[in-house]
């Protein structure tokens, strides 16, 4: 799919519109980043937010779930969602209280999700969601079993009406705040990898795998 995307109405970035992004390349490296997406749909009237993990295809996200869930109740042919990852990079102290920020990075979906059924797509799906989590895990554990697969739904969201939104960089004052003596600037945040934790029932001749040990995020 070509890189330039027009947005839609519906995605278009309204306020501060300036720090929108609708290339699929950078929308891409914020969905490969994050481990969380927050799913927003509507049953009844009765508006729902349901924070879940996802992986990424190509130009398709999959999130998957208990087959009995409400969401996934109502699937029938398909239901309207919003699907938002967001990062935050950083906490932006301005020197007036009203200027206070933050640097992030953050991706909204619209589009109508759908049940992955064929039995080989859904299990390919459910390796897309393993190894968006931590690459090389899927083939180093036992499978899922065909109850596991039963009671477990996979999703299609199909990445063509998105858009992000981009904030990085310093505070940004009111001219006449400049001289007001007080601490400015950026407080960085990062998610850092610790050191693994065997579980206690690990065999002890058990080595870390590589991917484990060298784990780091894009």
């Amino acid at each position: 799919m070509p890189d330039t995307h027009i947005p839609s109405t519906r995605t278009r970035v309204v306020r501060e519109p300036e720090r929108a992004v609708y290339g699929r390349e950078e929308v891409y490296r914020i969905l490969d980043e994050g481990f969380i997406c927050h799913v927003g749909f509507a049953i009844d009237g009765q508006p729902f937010v349901i924070p879940t993990s996802y992986g990424r295809k190509d130009a398709d996200l999959f999130i998957h779930g208990s087959a009995a869930s409400r969401m996934l109740r109502h699937m029938k042919e398909g239901l309207s969602v919003c699907v938002t990852v967001t990062l935050l990079d950083g906490l932006v102290l301005a020197r007036s209280i009203f200027n206070h920020s933050m640097n992030y990075r953050s991706v909204v979906i619209l589009g109508k999700a759908t049940l992955v059924e064929d039995p080989d797509e859904k299990l390919a799906a459910l390796r897309t969601l393993s190894e968006h989590i931590i690459p090389g895990r899927w083939d180093d554990v036992r499978q899922p079993n065909e109850r596991e697969l039963k009671v477990t739904s996979v999703l299609r969201v199909p990445i063509e009406e998105f858009s992000a939104k981009v904030r990085t960089g310093p505070p940004i004052d009111d001219e006449e705040d400049y001289s007001f003596p007080t601490w400015a600037g950026v407080l960085p945040l990062e998610t850092k990898v610790g050191e693994p934790v065997a579980d206690s029932r690990l065999n002890a001749t058990q080595q870390i795998p590589t991917y484990v040990r060298a784990y780091s995020r894009p």
